[in-house]
């Protein structure tokens, strides 16, 4: 369990980091290019998911996400009480990482984002987000199990563009995006609209992605 809960930490916190640090030097390169340090942000973010994903999945499983983890835990395939532990790794270690970037780039430790994020169209593009995400999740790792770092990172890389809420899909990632008022920051009023999105789109893909990965009866032929 150490080691599990040892590889989730590490992985949210490079995850959360790669996320905010790729933004910081996006936004201080680029010029005011938005789509320019959004393409950066994207790529970071998509390649060291897949680094995490294909070093640490075979210890912890690599959720760095609560939505994740309560996925998992709805199915049985994850205990309540690890779940809950994963959930509380995920985000002590990703408010690390954001102050980790904090203290790299020289910006005030202890921060809150002014940008604001809500609306009908952010919270349907998050929802839309988080059910992509999960359903990749469980339908990949049941039907192409070693394909799954490859799978989230491309979809996340992609969903970056095709969301309007560029695809955060974690709860604990919008959690500590509220405490950085960089690039890839949300304002902390706009989290829990965000956060609900997210589940709803969570426990939909649980139920398709359940139905779409079962095994079917014997003898049936489709």
């Amino acid at each position: 369990m150490s080691r599990r809960l040892a590889a989730e930490a590490i992985g949210s916190f490079f995850l959360f980091a790669g996320v905010l640090g790729s933004g910081v030097t996006a936004e201080n390169l680029m010029d005011g290019n938005v789509a320019v340090a959004l393409l950066a942000n994207t790529i970071a973010t998509g390649a060291i998911l897949y680094v995490l994903i294909a070093m640490l999945g075979p210890i912890s499983g690599a959720h760095f996400n609560p939505v994740v983890s309560i996925a998992f835990a709805l199915r049985r395939e994850t205990r309540v009480r690890i779940a809950l532990l994963y959930i509380l790794v995920q985000l002590l270690a990703g408010a690390l990482g954001a102050l980790a970037v904090h203290l790299m780039f020289d910006l005030p430790i202890l921060q809150l984002s002014t940008k604001a994020r809500t609306g009908v169209g952010q919270w349907t593009g998050e929802a839309i987000a988080t059910f992509g995400l999960v359903l990749t999740i469980l339908v990949t790792l049941k039907r192409l199990p070693g394909s799954v770092p490859a799978s989230v990172a491309l979809y996340i890389t992609a969903a970056y563009w095709f969301t309007s809420s560029t695809s955060f899909a974690n709860p604990a990632i919008t959690v500590v995006r509220s405490l950085s008022d960089t690039f890839a920051g949300i304002a902390p009023v706009d989290v829990p609209g965000f956060i609900a999105a997210q589940l709803v789109g969570m426990m939909l893909a649980v139920g398709v992605g359940g139905w779409l990965s079962a095994d079917p009866p014997t003898g049936e032929d489709g």
